[in-house]
């Protein structure tokens, strides 16, 4: 995918990222200690792959096990935020149709939290599987959103001008795991 035209600001390294990362699972093993059922969702396209970090980190560094990894396809913008739908579409694998969650404690995981339309709605599809509670993990809270939704845990929070775009760049979308801040040409420029 070709990216927009505007300057780039690269924020946070893949070294930096990694040390992120691996706090967000810190936090994630506090949270589920004592729980024996656990699901970690990714949104697709760049939660998956970082669904998978963690999972590997709370395999490799606290010993959790057993845990469930599905993934939500939710579509509402392009990465660029222009508005793709008026809604917020998920599109159910129809492996999860029958899918059970009960007593279950779900961590879905998404790059970046903006307005909250795709979190909202994961959240609204895993709720009618029954699970016994949900949490959500984003890497980057741009603090904008406009739904209740709440994140449980955030590698950072970034304020920036609501024109500004967060590029999250995580492989294997993208080369390099980085987060670049990204401001558009205007016509002026």
């Amino acid at each position: 995918m070709e990216k927009s035209a505007g300057r780039r600001t690269c924020l946070y390294s893949t070294q930096q990222l990694d040390a992120i990362i691996g706090d967000m699972a810190r936090q994630a093993a506090g949270l589920l200690t004592g729980r024996t059922r656990v699901a970690l969702v990714g949104i697709l396209r760049r939660g998956a792959p970082l669904a998978d970090m963690l999972h590997a980190r709370l395999v490799s560094d606290y010993h959790v096990t057993g845990i469930t990894r599905l993934d939500l396809r939710i579509k509402r913008y392009a990465d660029d935020l222009t508005l793709l739908y008026p809604e917020t579409r998920l599109t159910e694998n129809p492996e999860h149709a029958a899918l059970d969650l009960s007593g279950h404690t779900v961590l879905v995981v998404d790059d970046v939290m903006y307005r909250g339309h795709s979190m909202l709605r994961a959240v609204e599809y895993l709720a009618g599987k029954q699970p016994a509670e949900i949490r959500t993990v984003v890497l980057v809270d741009r603090g904008a959103a406009k739904l209740p939704v709440r994140t449980d845990i955030v590698g950072m929070r970034l304020d920036v001008s609501p024109s500004d775009i967060i590029e999250c760049n995580v492989p294997p979308y993208e080369e390099h795991f980085r987060i670049d801040l990204m401001q558009p040409q205007t016509p002026a420029d």
